[in-house]
């Protein structure tokens, strides 16, 4: 055995080793409010020795002679791959990036990878974790251990109480006006967002599914309608030329006779709230996802009134929202066609002439994009996309300009304008046989490293306008325009809209009768009969 130590000691050791090595993205957001001075450095000493007395006290509390070693390298692997992650991004591990963790795949996460995060894992998570694998730990009897146990968790609670109340002034801030600091916290934060992911995940699989708008029916029309909802991915509002952005990044949309929405705004900041956020009954202001996943939303609404409803998706998956219509999986090129470098998200149109046909009623189809899923923008286009030059070419974006960053992503929009166009082209084919519409809006928008801030995730609370401000557009054909009024919409193009809207728009254009729709949040208005 390399070191010998009792139980007790190397519970400190590995303390002290996750809060000095572990917690620098802590120790610098405190920094900012609590600048370094003499006036403050007491305070800044004692939160990391009161974070130590927490961590020494749950160890003694869980850990015991048989279990000691596999939690101490559990929290030592935990750490340095969450220290990578919130050095390098500035992200805050909370249960939704928890749940955004659980619910990636294979592909997405292959992004991330780098060597920079195994060097993290590997100096800060495998060496420390041979060096705990290898000490020789000392026991005594049970009742030993027990005694000093309780003598060990009294002297930490008394130390961080006794620090707290000599810097009470400090820690009244701190704990009122200051909370999003402790979402920082290495790795105690991330251990309390996965508790509480696995707690709301139990609770959500026990509870029955509600049944909503189970009165819908199809308002008789002569004409079937056809429209396609496009969820975009990571796109942000103020990069679209449509909205103002001084690169031309839709070129295309802008010869179209759209509908440009410049003030829409997410009901998240990641795919897996957003997403089964815009489909569902509830408000943002309402919305949690044990409540949202266990309640059917606005594609089980039209299900019921015998709409023909067809998912398809290039991302990572619905997010629960497709699991009761028909879902195709387009990130494989056995069903998508057009594939190189990955599946692109024009993939998914192929095969929906051959669909629509089939069917028999209106459709409504959703295509979920890959987009601008980040950090790797520059996989996201095919290469005669890249018009913005020099571009970010690699996961690591912390090493790249903000120039290559911003390039690469543009380049992205500018592969989903021509997207767009596409399904705009798609749709016109059905001119003056059916309804058509397309409705487009993306999930979350994208930090690019705007204050020190790259991808999304952060809290609604505190997130910034890139996260939570989205492009969203709407398209009509010939027939559709008879019925729906478009100089009135124009005219309220600019209202404040958001993900809230969605469930009664799609409601409202496939013209679905029921209790559930709500006019006031229908985006679109429509020509008296």
């Amino acid at each position: 055995m390399l070191l010998r130590a009792t139980s007790k000691q190397l519970i400190v050791y590995v303390s002290l080793f996750l809060v000095l090595v572990d917690n620098y993205t802590f120790f610098s957001n405190v920094l900012n409010v609590y600048t370094l001075s003499w006036h403050n450095i007491g305070f800044i000493v004692s939160l990391g020795v009161v974070l130590t007395s927490i961590l020494i006290m749950l160890l003694n509390l869980v850990a015991c002679r048989y279990s000691l070693k596999i939690i101490l390298i559990a929290l030592v692997l935990l750490a340095s791959g969450t220290n990578y992650f919130m050095n390098t991004y500035h992200v805050i591990i909370d249960d939704t990036m928890i749940q955004n963790i659980a619910e990636t795949n294979v592909s997405e996460s292959s992004d991330l990878l780098s060597f920079k995060l195994l060097g993290y894992l590997f100096f800060l998570g495998l060496v420390p974790s041979w060096l705990i694998y290898k000490t020789e730990v000392r026991y005594g009897s049970y009742k030993k251990e027990f005694l000093g146990t309780l003598k060990t968790i009294l002297l930490v609670i008394a130390i961080s109480l006794a620090l707290m109340f000599a810097f009470s002034k400090f820690y009244t801030s701190f704990f009122r006006e200051n909370k999003t600091l402790r979402f920082y916290t290495n790795p105690t934060y991330p251990i309390y967002s996965v508790g509480k992911y696995l707690y709301d995940s139990f609770v959500q699989r026990s509870m029955t599914l509600k049944s909503i708008g189970l009165d819908a029916k199809q308002i008789p029309t002569a004409m079937r309608k056809v429209t396609i909802v496009v969820v975009g991915e990571a796109a942000r509002a103020n990069r679209f030329s449509l909205n103002g952005y001084e690169r031309e990044t839709n070129p295309l949309l802008k010869k179209e006779d759209i509908i440009n929405l410049p003030a829409v705004s997410s009901c998240g900041t990641s795919t897996a709230i957003s997403v089964p956020c815009m489909f569902s009954i509830l408000n943002r202001s309402q919305y949690s996802d044990k409540e949202a996943k266990s309640t059917e939303n606005a594609l089980d609404v039209l299900k019921h009134a015998g709409t023909n409803v067809l998912w398809r998706d290039n991302n990572s998956d619905s997010k629960g929202v497709a699991l009761r219509v028909a879902y195709e999986d387009y990130r494989t090129s056995k069903t998508n066609t057009i594939c190189n470098d990955e599946c692109r998200d024009e993939g998914m149109l192929v095969g929906l002439k051959e669909y629509i046909a089939a069917q028999k009623g209106d459709v409504l189809i959703v295509l979920h994009q890959m987009g601008n899923h980040g950090p790797a923008y520059y996989k996201r286009y095919p290469s005669n996309f890249e018009k913005f030059t020099p571009t970010c070419q690699t996961n690591q974006v912390e090493q790249c300009s903000s120039e290559e960053i911003g390039n690469a992503y543009d380049n992205a929009i500018l592969y989903t304008d021509y997207f767009l166009s596409k399904t705009i082209n798609f749709l016109k084919q059905y001119d003056e046989t059916a309804q058509t519409a397309l409705i487009y809006m993306a999930d979350h928008g994208e930090s690019l490293g705007e204050n020190g801030l790259y991808l999304h995730g952060i809290p609604y609370f505190m997130a910034p306008e890139e996260q939570t401000h989205i492009g969203a557009l709407l398209w009509f054909g010939t027939k559709s325009k008879e019925r729906i009024d478009i100089d009135a919409l124009r005219q309220n193009a600019n209202n404040p809209y958001s993900q809230d809207n969605l469930f009664s728009t799609i409601l409202g254009v496939m013209g679905i009768q029921t209790a559930v729709y709500e006019k006031r949040k229908d985006i679109l208005l429509y020509k008296q009969p």
